[in-house]
């Protein structure tokens, strides 16, 4: 977990659990298991529930209990072991259940979705309309407003979970994950215990860490410095002046709840930064440019949307926040960089009540030095500059993943590694995406060894 010890002032660790969740095992794993007194039992128990592949299990078991390697805490899960239970990991057991698999989410924190519930600022709502942030097999509410607002994702996610019955086992903070070329099975181990399945689907997601930039100076810093992981609500910054170190959706929001406590922000644009109203014509900006693409090639869609965005929104060059010359769509397709939807914050940079600065060379110890020569004295700093994935960290031996913690296979096909290795919640798409891997997964592992094995 991430200790925000050389950023925050605040006294108290604060711990980052990953994104997922699971379906209710019918092994009971409250209590440790002896893996040479239950595992024959295993099969017994569960073999009209779950379709028991009874030979294979029998010879995974014997290799395993010879292995100098074995854990006095082990224990053989039938189905697909799942790493984090935040919206990709409860997508993925659910879409398991329903092709009657059952799956072990194993969460490091105490509670589903928990990038939601601890890393989230207050005012914080879904940027797309609910239609498209829908998890497999089961939509929001009807009474739902258009755009949810965080608590109400939140209640989403565990009406969700109990509806499916799914049951993580939390406090599981993973260690490491290798597949076991003896047994042919995956070993992930925690801080306990050590689970082993045929399969392990990583649900951690493309924002388990903060990111943390490394900008000059930074240590020196004598006031309050956060990254908007810990950033709740502008009354904590109440008159003071703020410097916030990125552009994105979180950085933009961040400077608009700060002006509602009198605060007065100051935003770093490093690059260039497409801004695009979130609605136009009153439809939302996203649903156009799907509905569009359906019709049209991607770079008139593109066209089109800045088009819109210039006649509503006006020239964003002249506000310091220039343009990239890669469209939109094109750009996040190609690099994951997600385009700004406007909720209130380009008025106030219009306004003058959000400053934009063009880039930091220095941080002193009681503000910032930057690159148009300027220098500027702030009593915070908060960083928006985003997060990343922790999967390298824990994830042995692996060729699936690459040093970013993402698959190296691109777009749509970056769901399925080898050897069992599955991954939910990696494209760079949302919900939507996430919603796609789960039900690609689920189909994966039905069609093939587990239909196989329990035939």
């Amino acid at each position: 977990s991430f200790q925000p010890t050389t950023l925050s002032r605040s006294p108290q660790p604060i711990s980052f659990s990953s994104s997922s969740r699971l379906p209710l095992l019918s092994i009971k794993t409250e209590h440790p298991i002896s893996f040479q007194n239950r595992a024959p039992k295993l099969c017994q128990e569960n073999q009209a529930q779950m379709g028991c592949y009874c030979k294979e299990e029998e010879e995974m078991r014997e290799s395993l209990s010879s292995s100098p390697r074995k854990s006095p805490k082990m224990m053989l899960i039938k189905g697909p072991i799942i790493i984090g239970a935040g919206p990709s990991g409860l997508a993925a057991s659910a879409c398991l259940k329903k092709q009657g698999i059952p799956s072990l989410i194993l969460e490091r924190a105490d509670c589903i979705a928990s990038l939601w519930a601890r890393r989230t600022y207050d005012r914080l709502k879904l940027h797309l309309p609910k239609q498209f942030c829908e998890l497999p097999l089961m939509g929001f509410p009807e009474n739902f407003p258009k755009y949810p607002s965080k608590q109400q994702f939140i209640s989403y996610m565990e009406a969700y979970a109990t509806h499916f019955n799914l049951s993580p086992k939390f406090n599981q903070e993973v260690k490491s994950a290798e597949f076991d070329e003896e047994s042919g099975a995956w070993r992930v181990k925690t801080g306990e215990f050590e689970y082993v399945s045929k399969w392990v689907i990583v649900a951690t997601g493309e924002n388990a860490e903060p990111l943390i930039p490394e900008i000059q100076g930074i240590e020196k810093f004598q006031g309050k410095l956060v990254h908007t992981s810990l950033y709740k609500s502008g009354a904590e910054f109440r008159n003071q002046r703020v410097l916030v170190v990125g552009c994105g959706n979180s950085g933009m929001e961040v400077c608009l709840d700060l002006c509602r406590f009198n605060a007065h922000p100051h935003m770093v644009v490093r690059n260039s930064v497409h801004v695009l109203p979130r609605e136009m014509f009153g439809l939302s900006t996203f649903g156009v440019a799907m509905a569009l693409l359906k019709w049209f090639p991607l770079r008139l869609v593109d066209k089109f949307l800045l088009l819109v965005a210039n006649l509503i929104l006006g020239n964003t060059d002249r506000l310091g926040l220039r343009r990239p010359k890669t469209g939109p769509i094109e750009l996040k397709n190609a690099t994951g960089k997600t385009p700004v939807l406007d909720v209130g914050a380009l008025s106030l940079i219009k306004s003058g009540k959000i400053k934009v600065m063009e880039g930091v060379k220095e941080i002193t110890r009681k503000g910032a030095k930057f690159l148009d020569g300027q220098e500027k004295e702030f009593d915070s700093i908060i960083l928006a500059t985003g997060y990343k994935s922790n999967v390298p960290f824990w994830l042995k031996n692996c060729e699936f993943f690459s040093d970013d913690g993402m698959p190296k296979t691109p777009f749509p096909n970056g769901w399925k590694g080898g050897k069992g290795l599955y991954a939910v919640g990696f494209t760079r798409r949302g919900i939507l995406g996430t919603a796609s891997d789960a039900i690609k997964v689920a189909k994966d592992i039905a069609d093939g060894q587990w239909r196989r094995t329990s035939s």
